[in-house]
């Protein structure tokens, strides 16, 4: 960075996929960013590698679906399904997970969302990312640590060191967005704690190449538990052939990650996959904590926390790094709209009210995941707990609880984090529903991508007249459209239904794809309506 780029918008530290996301986000609504990581690049390991619906509809929003879908992994997996037990890979299987709270990649999602699963490694994914980011404007440095940083009223300074050479230098910003991972030394510094369950396990990665077609046969899984006397873990193709990650379960307490050398790395391997003499070749070995925590705080004055600064979890369930995505999604919105200067400073105090219930909750349900595979190896196993919910309301059935959400007096939100089966409620995901534009064939979640959108039912010209009016008296972008129309077509006219309104009544939906207001019918004075709803929901 120049001299005279010492002044950023936003400062990104760390350019993990919730770091990468961020500024992937920021620069989507055309905000300048700058993305520091201490690493000397991206790590190669293969690690998380299920983008769950939400995470897809995200990508989709920014043009990223099909650039995702493309990439080698997400075409050699994506014909891979469910998730087995078994003594090895070659043995006896012991059982499969059919519980009805697990939606397999395979579940028919097609009437709660224009996507879908995508296995694509981190390694692979995060690349992707990073590429449009930095085609939009974001800029990166690599080899880069922050040594501190102080904030004020007015904007936040850092002291930014390169490992190369050691040289310090001071970096102003609106705003820092701490992508920092567990241990964010960001987080610890703004004395902001960690809440939960704790430590559920620790696991060693092993990434390696052997020829196991013959032993995986013809199954196509996504991931294999393996119970024998000399492993317990879990294998996960890579390719369905020679690339492989086993996840071995081991006690810290009694045994160093260091002691793991490549040669009993070997033997677990072989052991996982039940032949004797396999050939193995270790590719990486990463250590790694399961845990459950929430941080106390999401943000403070102008620092905010994403991804694993602000929630670790357990992989059960593949939550963890799409529940980071959804953060920097979150975010993003709000920044671009308070440094345009269209929403109040205020905006940004919605952050951690609306994530930090959801993250914790999301941090729950994947505990009880990891805490019900054991009994995929039992006979006869014991029923699923009830505190599971379905893995489609923690990807679609959240609710938001904020200044940002704007409730009727006749309407208020359910209690709790989830809810099954939301339909507009303010608060809650804008629902999927197909419509038409000029033609075309989109999902109702196409239409949310960088600005507010009002959608006004077939009879609601009152409230699309009204919607331009305020929107100009407010000086925001607005989009507004009216259902029914040759422009916006619902020929099924499940538009209304599912946003809960009627022919007269209309919806306001955040660029974050989450309904921020509705009225279900006509109502008197729209444009005085209007304005108060624009001026609560923008903190003006």
């Amino acid at each position: 960075m120049s001299e005279k780029q010492q002044h950023t918008p936003v400062l990104v530290v760390g350019a993990g996929l919730a770091g990468l996301s961020t500024a992937l986000f920021l620069s989507w609504h055309e905000v300048p960013c700058v993305v520091v990581e201490r690493h000397r690049g991206m790590s190669p390991h293969p690690r998380a590698r299920g983008i769950n619906p939400r995470a897809m509809e995200l990508m989709r929003a920014v043009g990223l679906e099909q650039d995702v879908r493309a990439t080698e992994s997400a075409r050699a997996l994506a014909g891979n399904s469910g998730v087995l037990a078994a003594q090895s890979l070659a043995g006896h299987q012991l059982g499969a997970l059919h519980e009805q709270y697990f939606m397999d990649v395979r579940t028919d999602l097609s009437a709660l969302s224009p996507t879908g699963w995508c296995l694509c490694h981190q390694d692979e994914f995060e690349p992707v990312i990073r590429r449009r980011a930095e085609q939009l404007g974001a800029h990166f440095e690599y080899f880069t640590e922050l040594e501190s940083f102080e904030q004020t009223t007015d904007g936040v300074t850092a002291r930014l060191r390169d490992r190369d050479s050691g040289a310090v230098r001071t970096v102003t910003a609106d705003y820092l967005v701490a992508a920092d991972g567990p241990n964010s030394p960001v987080r610890r510094a703004l004395g902001i704690g960690f809440e939960g369950p704790g430590t559920t396990g620790h696991f060693l990665n092993i990434h390696f190449e052997a020829d196991l077609a013959e032993q995986l046969g013809d199954r196509r899984f996504i991931m294999c538990y393996t119970f024998n006397d000399t492993v317990c873990g879990a294998l996960m193709p890579l390719d369905n052939s020679r690339r492989w990650l086993l996840h071995v379960v081991f006690d810290p307490a009694a045994e160093d990650p260091a002691s793991f050398g490549e040669e009993r790395c070997r033997e677990l391997v072989r052991a996982a996959a039940g032949v004797p003499e396999l050939e193995v070749k270790v590719l990486g070995v990463i250590p790694w904590e399961a845990a459950g925590r929430t941080a106390t705080a999401f943000a403070s004055g102008r620092v905010f926390l994403v991804g694993d600064a602000a929630h670790v979890m357990p992989p059960s369930g593949a939550f963890g790094s799409n529940t980071g995505v959804q953060d920097a999604h979150n975010l993003a919105w709000k920044m671009a709209a308070v440094l345009r200067g269209e929403a109040g400073p205020g905006l940004l105090d919605s952050y951690d009210p609306e994530r930090r219930p959801v993250c914790a909750a999301t941090v729950e349900q994947a505990v009880l995941r990891s805490k019900d595979r054991p009994r995929l190896a039992e006979k006869e196993p014991a029923p699923a707990n009830p505190a599971i919910h379905a893995d489609t309301e923690i990807w679609f059935g959240w609710q938001y609880r904020s200044a940002a959400v704007l409730h009727g007096t006749d309407e208020a939100p359910a209690e709790g984090v989830w809810n099954a089966d939301p339909h507009g409620l303010p608060g809650t995901r804008a629902p999927h529903v197909v419509l038409t534009r000029e033609g075309q064939e989109i999902s109702a979640l196409d239409l949310f991508t960088r600005t507010p959108v009002l959608l006004a039912g077939p009879d609601g010209e009152a409230w699309e007249k009204a919607a331009q009016a305020a929107a100009g008296r407010a000086g925001l972008t607005l989009e507004v459209l009216r259902l029914g129309g040759s422009a916006l077509g619902d020929a099924s006219g499940a538009w209304g239904p599912a946003y809960g309104v009627g022919a007269d009544g209309a919806v306001l939906v955040r660029p974050d794809g989450v309904v921020a207001w509705r009225s279900p019918a006509s109502k008197d004075d729209p444009e005085a309506v209007l304005d108060d709803v624009l001026k609560a929901l923008l903190a003006r």
